[in-house]
């Protein structure tokens, strides 16, 4: 976590948004917590004007939120909604994936690892935001081929849905980035390797349901419960030696 001492290159409204921004994926400032702007100025020896832009920065990204007659919230997700949206979103992108692995090409693959290695380049100093990106482009990529197309705009539905629901999964279990980079690789190597269309949907429907369960698990443990029977969490082998080769 940044600390309120300046950064170097860093304007004041930038130094704000890191700062306000690395106490909400901390979780200092937990789903709901209320941004008072003196008081944020005042302890990082400012003006309230940089603090303002700032937030507007978090509030853009979908982090913050402002209500009227309270101000600025950290964003608060619909948890329902949200397992609701992996839910449907793990069922229908493991079928499409499927779908799609037998007509994948060598520069699908090549370009499937080169975006996994660029999440992977990040584990190191995470930004939840540019991780969610590549993390869409990564399972666009190999959902590409699907001949299906009325199953591709349900589940570009669903990525959309899945974006106005929330900015970034990562920020609230950033932990969670290893384990799918891995299992990145492995859904690649299941598609160079030519494995069965059923264990291709199994291991992107346990990635999906991976995700789901440590971020329920973290908020809604009961929910969890009741979202994943079907959805079982799976152990996937750590290939992230094999995503490097372009």
């Amino acid at each position: 976590m940044t600390s309120g001492r300046p950064a170097a290159g860093l304007s004041k409204s930038q130094r704000a948004h890191r700062w306000i921004r690395d106490r909400i994926q901390a979780r200092d400032y937990a789903p709901g917590h209320r941004l008072v702007l003196s008081t944020i100025a005042e302890q990082l020896d400012m003006s309230v004007v940089p603090v303002r832009e700032a937030i507007r920065q978090l509030e853009a990204e979908g982090l913050v939120t402002f209500e009227r007659n309270v101000g600025a919230r950290v964003f608060m997700v619909d948890v329902t909604k949200y397992g609701d949206t992996m839910q449907t979103l793990a069922l229908l992108e493991a079928a499409a994936t499927a779908l799609s692995a037998p007509h994948l090409t060598e520069a699908d693959l090549s370009e499937a690892r080169t975006i996994n290695g660029r999440m992977r380049d990040q584990l190191d100093r995470l930004v939840p935001h540019d991780f969610t990106t590549l993390n869409h482009r990564f399972h666009a990529t190999l959902a590409r081929r699907c001949p299906n197309e009325r199953l591709m705009e349900l589940v570009e539905g669903e990525w959309t849905r899945l974006d106005n629901l929330r900015d970034s999964t990562f920020t609230v279990v950033p932990e969670r980035a290893v384990n799918s980079v891995a299992e990145h690789a492995h859904l690649i190597h299941l598609v160079e390797s030519s494995a069965d269309p059923a264990e291709i949907q199994s291991a992107a429907l346990h990635h999906r349901a991976n995700t789901l369960h440590a971020y329920l698990t973290r908020n809604e443990p009961d929910l969890a419960a009741e979202l994943i029977p079907g959805l079982t969490p799976g152990t996937i082998p750590d290939l992230t030696t094999e995503d490097t080769a372009s």
